[in-house]
C-alpha cells in the first residue's frame, strides 16, 4: 500500500501538473454565470497532432493554453447543479463529446467545484 504524504492542497497541486493525454473529442471552458445561477461549459472541438498537441481543426495550428485565439464553441452545456450538467453531457448528448474516462472524471470534479463556488458566492477558476 502506498502512503501519500502531504496536504490535500499539495496533493492536488502535484496531480494538476501530471501529464495527461488530450481528449480527441475536444475540450471545455467551464465558468459560473451568476446572473442566471448556472454552471456553464463551452465545448470546443480539436484534433490531436502527432506531437500530442490540441490543434484547431480548421487551421491545424496548435491551440495556445494561455488564450489569445478566438474560437466559437461547438456547444454550450448548462446546469443548475453538477449532477444536472453531467446528466446532460454524458447521458443525453449523443454522441457524447467526451472520449476519455479521465476527462469525464476531471469534468465531474470541475463541475462540483463550480457548483460549490456558485452556491457559496465564491470565485471559480477552472483547474
Amino acid at each position: 500500500m502506498t502512503q501519500v504524504v502531504g496536504t490535500t492542497e499539495s496533493i492536488d497541486d502535484r496531480l494538476s501538473r501530471r501529464h495527461i493525454e488530450l481528449d480527441p473529442g475536444g475540450y471545455f471552458v467551464i465558468y459560473v454565470d451568476r446572473e442566471t445561477q448556472l454552471i456553464c461549459a463551452k465545448h470546443y472541438t480539436n484534433v490531436i497532432n502527432d506531437r500530442g498537441l490540441a490543434c484547431d481543426p480548421e487551421t491545424g495550428e496548435p491551440i495556445p493554453c494561455s488564450g489569445g485565439l478566438t474560437r466559437l464553441p461547438n456547444a454550450i452545456f448548462t446546469g443548475r447543479t453538477a449532477k444536472e450538467l453531467c446528466v446532460k453531457l454524458f447521458e443525453e448528448t449523443q454522441p457524447c463529446p467526451v472520449n476519455y474516462l479521465d476527462h469525464a472524471a476531471y469534468l465531474g470534479r470541475e463541475f462540483m467545484r463550480a457548483e460549490v463556488a456558485l452556491v457559496n458566492g465564491q470565485e471559480y477558476i477552472q483547474d
